[in-house]
C-alpha cells in the first residue's frame, strides 16, 4: 500500500467500524489525514505505517463512529425542567411558546453551546436541529467543531426571530447563502408541523427544499391530537396530507411518526421518507411509541433523536439507544425486537442515512469523514466484555466517552472539552436561567 500522510493515529482495545460486515478489530485503530479516515486496521500495523502521525493510544478504549442525533432543539437546554409532566399541546401553548417569545439570538447561541457541551461529552458528533435563530445555532456549532444539519422553524404565525412569515423565508435564503459549502454545517428547510403550517406554506417550502437540494424536516404524526386535527381540517391523516399535496418524498425527514398506520408506513417507504425516532420524548409526553420495528421491516431509513432537553430532559444518545431497544421489546412482547445491533445501527449508519449522509459519516471506513469517539471500557459496569455491541446499547453511558474526533479534529480529550469553555458556558446559563425564571 502506498503510504499517505496521516495526522493522527487513534488506537484502542476494540475498533467497531459499523461497516456492512459489522467488523470489530481487537487491538485496532484508525489513521486519519485531514478530515478523512485513511485506513482502519490493526493498531500495530497503523503505528508502523504512519510513524510521523500524532498517536492517541487508549489501551482500554473502544473506538466507534460518533453518534448521530437526527432530531433535537439544542437551544431548548435553557428550558430544561421549566415545565414537566404535561400533555404536549398544553406544554407548548402554556409554557414553551410564551418562553420562546422572549428569546433572542444571543440567548439561543449560548443555550446551544450548553447543549453542544452535553452532546460532545456523551458521544454525539452530528446533530439535526430545528429551532429559532438558526443562524446563531449554526454559529455555535461551527465554532465548537460539531457537524450539524440546521434549519429555521417556519409556521403561519409570527416568529420571535423573524416576525412575519415572508421575513422567515428571506431568513432561510440567507442561511443557505451564508453556509453554502461549509465543511460542517448543512442548512435544511423546516416547516414546524401540519397543524401550524397551511397547505400553501407546506407546498411553498417543499419548492424551496427542491431548489436548494436540501432536507425537508417536519414534525409528523407525533400525537393523536395532531392526527385528529388534521382529519378535521383536511379529511385525512398528516402523512396522507403531505402525500395529497405531492410533497411526501425522499427529502422528507419526518420527526416522531408515532401515529402512523401500516398503510402509511408502506406509503412512506415507497416515497423514500426518512424518520427520526425520539423514544424518550414520546414517552415523557405520553405521545406513544412509534412503530419503528415495522418501519425498519418496510425498508425506511430510521435514525434516533433525543428531541430537545425541555422534553427529554437530556441529549444523551446512549440513554436514548437503551430506551429505544427496550420499549420495542415490550410493545411487541418480543425480546428479539430492536436488538442491540439494530439499535446501534439506527444511532450511527441509520442516522447518517436519514440525513442523506451515509456516504460521508456513520461508519469508520477509508474515505469517510473522521467522526469517531472512544469509550473507556475499563469500568465495573462494562466488565467483562463478551459482546461489545450489546454493551454499547445496554450498559454504556454517555459519561463513558473519553475522546471525540469530528472531521479529524480532536474536540474532547480525556473528558476535557477542547473547543468549548465549559465553565464559562455553565456560568452564563445560570445567569440566563435566573432571567427566564423571573419572567416566567
Amino acid at each position: 500500500m502506498k503510504n499517505m500522510h496521516a495526522d493522527l493515529v487513534l488506537t484502542g482495545r476494540y475498533l467497531l467500524t459499523m461497516d456492512r460486515q459489522g467488523t470489530i478489530i481487537e487491538e485496532g485503530g484508525l489513521a486519519i489525514g485531514g478530515d478523512t479516515i485513511l485506513e482502519a486496521g490493526p493498531a500495530d500495523e497503523l503505528k508502523a505505517r504512519y510513524p510521523g502521525a500524532t498517536l492517541l493510544a487508549r489501551p482500554h478504549g473502544l473506538i466507534m463512529p460518533g453518534l448521530v442525533n437526527v432530531h433535537t432543539h439544542a437551544a431548548m437546554a435553557c428550558f430544561r425542567g421549566l415545565a414537566d409532566d404535561l400533555p404536549l399541546m398544553r406544554w407548548l401553548q402554556e409554557y414553551i411558546f410564551p418562553a420562546e417569545a422572549r428569546l433572542t439570538g444571543e440567548m439561543v447561541y449560548h443555550a446551544t453551546r450548553l447543549s453542544l457541551c452535553e452532546m460532545i461529552r456523551s458521544g454525539t458528533t452530528s446533530f439535526c436541529d430545528m429551532y429559532l435563530f438558526a443562524g446563531d445555532v449554526a454559529r455555535a456549532a461551527a465554532e465548537a467543531g460539531m457537524r450539524a444539519w440546521i434549519g429555521e422553524v417556519l409556521y403561519d404565525f409570527p416568529s420571535p426571530n423573524y416576525g412575519e412569515l415572508e421575513n422567515g423565508l428571506h431568513y432561510t435564503d440567507e442561511l443557505f447563502a451564508a453556509w453554502a459549502g461549509h465543511e460542517l454545517i448543512t442548512i435544511t428547510v423546516d416547516p414546524h408541523a401540519v397543524y401550524t403550517c397551511s397547505p400553501e406554506l407546506l407546498t411553498r417550502l417543499a419548492r424551496v427544499a427542491e431548489e436548494h437540494d436540501s432536507l425537508y424536516v417536519i414534525h409528523l404524526a407525533e400525537t393523536e391530537d395532531e392526527v385528529n386535527t388534521c382529519r378535521e381540517r383536511y379529511g385525512c391523516s398528516p402523512v396522507e396530507h403531505l402525500d395529497r399535496l405531492g410533497i411526501l418524498n425522499r427529502r422528507v425527514l419526518a420527526d416522531h411518526c408515532v401515529r402512523v398506520t401500516d398503510d402509511e408506513i408502506a406509503l412512506m417507504a415507497e416515497r423514500g421518507v426518512r424518520v427520526a425516532h425520539c423514544p424518550e420524548s414520546n414517552l415523557k409526553l405520553a405521545s406513544g411509541v412509534a412503530p419503528v420495528v415495522r418501519m425498519l421491516a418496510a425498508g425506511i431509513a430510521v435514525g434516533i433523536g433525543t428531541d430537545g432537553s425541555a422534553s427529554n430532559n437530556d441529549v444523551d444518545m446512549f440513554g436514548e439507544m437503551n430506551t429505544a431497544a427496550k420499549i420495542h421489546k415490550v410493545t411487541t412482547m418480543d425480546p428479539t425486537a430492536m436488538d442491540a445491533a439494530t439499535t446501534l445501527h439506527a444511532a450511527t449508519m441509520g442516522g447518517a442515512a436519514a440525513l442523506d449522509a451515509g456516504q460521508r459519516i456513520g461508519s469508520l471506513e477509508a474515505g469517510k469523514k473522521a467522526d469517531c469517539i472512544v469509550l473507556d471500557m475499563d469500568q465495573p459496569h462494562l466488565t467483562p466484555v463478551y459482546h461489545p455491541v450489546s454493551h454499547l446499547v445496554y450498559a454504556a453511558r454517555g459519561s463513558d466517552v473519553t475522546d471525540s474526533v469530528i472531521g479529524g479534529r480532536l474536540v474532547m480529550e480525556n473528558r476535557r472539552l477542547l473547543t468549548l469553555d465549559e465553565a464559562a458556558i455553565l456560568a452564563r446559563m445560570r445567569e440566563m436561567a435566573a432571567g427566564i425564571r423571573s419572567r416566567g
